[in-house]
């Protein structure tokens, strides 16, 4: 009787290692469809991102370029600036201030100036009272009542 009983013991047992043999073949034939699966997805987007990122640095060749090519411009714009203010501009302001002399001197000639308009007397604050710059005369007397 034991020997039938180790004999089933040992015919259950390969029946479960059977089976999960079996499960495990099963389990590895999708993870290999798997992985192809990925294998063929992967190839072309790596291709196109490959592609991409030679694309990108042509642009990135090309702004480079640009770059280079503006700051020349602005060096250029700013020397040529610089030269003809030194060229033009002091010649500029002597004739501005030779025109600006003779209108002068030709206005001093046909009409005289104008008195300038009296300014009203300033006032002063103090923590928040307003105090005259000087009192008014009154009659030809100063405000103490002395004559002048």
């Amino acid at each position: 009787m034991a020997g039938i009983l180790v004999a089933v013991f040992w015919a259950i047992l390969v029946s479960f290692l059977a089976v999960v043999l079996v499960r495990l073949a099963q389990t590895l034939k999708a993870t290999t469809a798997l992985v192809a699966d990925v294998t063929e997805q992967a190839v072309p987007l790596l291709a196109d991102a490959s592609a991409t990122l030679r694309s990108a640095q042509t642009q990135l060749d090309k702004v480079d370029a640009i770059a280079s090519d503006v700051q020349e411009v602005t060096s250029n714009a700013s020397a040529l600036s610089t030269t003809v203010a030194s060229t033009f501009g002091g010649p500029l302001v002597k004739v501005a201030a030779f025109g600006y002399g003779v209108r002068q001197a030709l206005g001093r000639r046909t009409a005289p100036e104008p008195e300038p308009a009296p300014r009203p007397a300033r006032r002063t604050v103090i923590v928040g009272r307003t105090v005259p710059s000087a009192r008014k005369r009154r009659n030809g007397r100063s405000p103490r009542g002395q004559k002048d």
